[in-house]
């Protein structure tokens, strides 16, 4: 596969872009958009090489190697152990030289926490729009801006092509140390196994469920107890966090209902905002840890922001009363996943309903 992608480059090219064109309706995307997601994905393929090869090559630098024997271990342990696809997915290395591989603009209405989405036949419709070169993500983000929505422009180091391509381990993934690129590939081989169209909170929720548990069971299988227990530590802090930041957009959905004059509806949405961000701080001073949206905060959160953590973590904990009340077996809570991701998004949507009882 990786000879054909070097030595055939325009048939791939052109299979790349034939493919793209199936998978997004031009009315919605433009020619632009598909174009640049269809070059983006030849660049990252074309740079694999195999994993073995990259460890092997004396140019290779020390960290470099010792961070891509770690995923050699993970990946092993996530077929072997998780149930996890078992494919030529993060088998191989593709060195981008960019900070990320993607940028996703996220958007929701000026008086909405529901981020928009654009759907596309083969993916259904999902809550963001990914952009490999950064300032095409941000002159698209302009233009929602313009007509008045919220918007948030992130960088993404990792993504699945759900099994359609043997997606590389990047070099954007190894910038946050061992224990998160292997979450990382866990994370990302989840979406593989499972991925039910049109519902991005399902689907996210469900790999960060996989990731957080793959994660702990690599650990503990390694000996690596130490880093367990800091993981762990690190995990309910970010529910915690994760609770300031729902309990923020809740108020928010609650005075978006309101029938109030456009002013007043302006001047509490902003109070709402800034006390979540006042919240998450004052929670990190009494812990002593930084959560990572220090930037958000800083730049204003906006509905986009609440939107964007609700679609990774809203669901979670229905996800892990999930898998506890399956004792905590992987292939039962996985048949479980399926078997509700077969219901309809409405009563997917009322299960990860914050208050709401688990599947």
């Amino acid at each position: 596969m990786l000879t054909e992608a070097r030595g055939q480059s325009p048939r791939l090219y052109a299979a790349l872009l034939v493919s793209m064109v199936l998978s997004f309706p031009l009315s919605g995307c433009g020619v632009g958009y598909l174009v640049q997601a269809a070059h983006g994905q030849w660049q990252v393929l074309k740079r694999r090489q195999p994993l073995a090869t990259v460890i092997a090559d004396p140019k290779t630098l020390e960290p470099v190697r010792t961070q891509l024997a770690v995923v050699l271990d993970a990946r092993d342990f996530a077929s072997q152990i998780l149930g996890l696809p078992d494919n030529a997915s993060y088998r191989s290395f593709a060195a981008l030289n960019r900070p990320y591989v993607v940028w996703n603009v996220v958007a929701a209405p000026e008086f909405s926490v529901q981020p928009l989405r654009w759907c596309f036949p083969v993916v259904g419709c999902v809550a963001y729009r990914g952009y490999f070169k950064e300032p095409a993500a941000r002159k698209f983000a302009a233009r929602l801006v313009r007509r008045g929505d919220d918007v948030l422009v992130a960088g993404v180091p990792a993504y699945s092509t759900l099994g359609h391509f043997a997606d590389p381990v990047l070099d954007t993934m190894l910038r946050y140390g061992d224990v998160e690129l292997a979450g990382t590939i866990f994370h990302e081989l989840a979406h593989q196994l499972l991925y039910v169209k049109g519902d991005s909170d399902f689907n996210e929720a469900f790999a960060m469920t996989v990731e957080q548990e793959g994660v702990a069971r690599w650990l503990a299988a390694r000996g690596r107890g130490a880093e367990l227990d800091a993981y762990i530590s690190r995990r309910k802090a970010q529910e915690q966090v994760v609770r300031l930041f729902v309990a923020g957009r809740s108020e928010l959905e609650a005075l978006y209902a309101q029938p109030l004059p456009l002013a007043e509806r302006r001047q509490r949405k902003r109070e709402i905002l800034a006390q979540t961000g006042t919240a998450v701080r004052e929670y990190e001073a009494r812990q002593g840890l930084s959560s990572g949206y220090d930037d958000w905060i800083d730049q204003g959160l906006n509905n986009a922001h609440l939107a964007s953590i609700a679609t990774y973590f809203e669901c979670v904990p229905a996800f892990q009363r999930l898998l506890a009340e399956n004792g905590g077996e992987l292939p039962r809570f996985y048949a479980a996943v399926r078997a509700l991701g077969r219901e309809p998004a409405a009563r997917r949507r009322m299960l990860c309903a914050p208050g709401k009882p688990g599947p």
